[in-house]
C-alpha cells in the first residue's frame, strides 16, 4: 500500500486558480460501472492527466491530487479498479483490497482506462493533449497504457513495479513494447524496488530508442510524495517540477 487515509498530495509549485471537481460513476464498454473523481480548472485545461491510484483503489489522496493538477491549468481524472468485484463502495483504510486485486487482469484495466480517457476528454476539450500518471501499481499500469494505442502523449509512473506479473508479464519483461515517451520517478531507498531494476527499465527504454526520462531521488523511499514527508519536500518539488515540464513540453504531441 502507497499512501494511508492520512497521506496528502505535496501542493504544486506557483499560483493557483479556481476548479471544479464532482464524482462521478463511468461505464466501461463491458457493462463495468466504476468510480472516479474528475476536477477542472475554471479556465479552459492546458492538458488533460489521467491519474491511476495504488493498489487500493480510488482514495482521497488521489482525489485531492486531481485537484492539485486542476490548480494548475490541467483537467483530472482519477478512476477506482474494483468496480467488478468491490462495486462502488468506499476506499478508506478499511477497504480489503487484495481480494479484489487478486482478479484484477490487463484486459479490464484497459477497458476502465478507455472509459475514463474518453470521459476526460470530453470535458477538457478536443485537441487538448492527454496523459497518465500513476503510482506505485498504477505507475506500472500507466506505463502499460504507453505500449498499446490510447493516443497519449505521454506516460508518467511513480514507483512504478517493476515485477508483479498479472498473466501478462512484469514491467521489466514488458518494456520493449512502450512506444510512447515516458517519465519515471523513483526513490533510491525503496526497498521494493531495488535501484538495480529502475537502471535496468532505463536500459530497455534506451535500446528502444523512445523518448524517456528515468529519475532516481537519493535516500527517498517509496511514497515519498507526500506533504506529510518534510525530509523528502526538496525531492516532491522537483517531481512536480519534472511533471508539468514533461506534460508542458509533449502537450503539442497528442491529443
Amino acid at each position: 500500500m502507497c499512501y494511508d487515509d492520512n497521506a496528502r498530495p505535496p501542493g504544486p509549485p506557483g499560483p493557483i486558480g479556481a476548479t471544479r471537481s464532482e464524482d462521478l460513476v463511468l461505464t466501461a464498454a463491458d457493462g463495468n460501472r466504476f468510480a472516479a473523481f474528475l476536477a477542472l480548472p475554471e479556465r479552459a485545461a492546458s492538458a488533460a492527466v489521467l491519474i491511476l491510484p495504488d493498489i487500493r483503489g480510488l482514495h482521497q489522496f488521489y482525489k485531492e491530487l486531481a485537484l492539485r493538477f486542476a490548480e494548475v491549468g490541467l483537467a483530472a481524472l482519477a478512476f477506482d479498479y474494483f468496480g467488478r468485484t468491490a462495486g462502488l463502495t468506499g476506499r478508506d483504510d478499511s477497504f480489503e483490497f487484495w481480494p479484489h486485486v487478486q482478479q484484477i487482469r490487463g484486459a479490464t484495466i484497459a477497458a476502465d482506462v478507455d472509459a475514463a480517457l474518453a470521459h476526460l476528454r470530453a470535458q477538457a476539450g478536443a485537441g487538448t493533449a492527454s496523459f497518465s500518471v500513476g503510482f506505485c501499481f498504477g505507475g506500472t499500469q500507466s506505463f502499460f497504457c504507453g505500449m498499446r494505442e490510447t493516443g497519449l502523449a505521454g506516460v508518467i509512473g511513480f514507483y512504478a513495479g517493476m515485477s508483479r506479473d498479472m498473466g501478462e508479464g512484469t514491467l521489466l519483461d514488458r518494456a520493449i513494447q512502450l512506444r510512447t515517451p515516458a517519465l519515471g520517478l523513483f526513490g533510491a531507498a525503496d526497498q521494493g524496488i531495488p535501484a538495480e531494476q529502475v537502471e535496468e527499465f532505463d536500459r530497455c527504454l534506451d535500446a528502444t530508442g523512445v523518448e524517456h526520462t528515468i529519475k532516481l531521488y537519493p535516500g527517498a523511499p517509496h511514497s515519498f510524495f507526500d506533504r506529510r514527508a518534510t525530509e523528502f519536500a526538496e525531492a516532491s518539488a522537483d517531481a512536480w517540477q519534472q511533471v508539468l515540464g514533461f506534460i508542458a513540453g509533449h502537450s503539442a504531441a497528442g491529443t
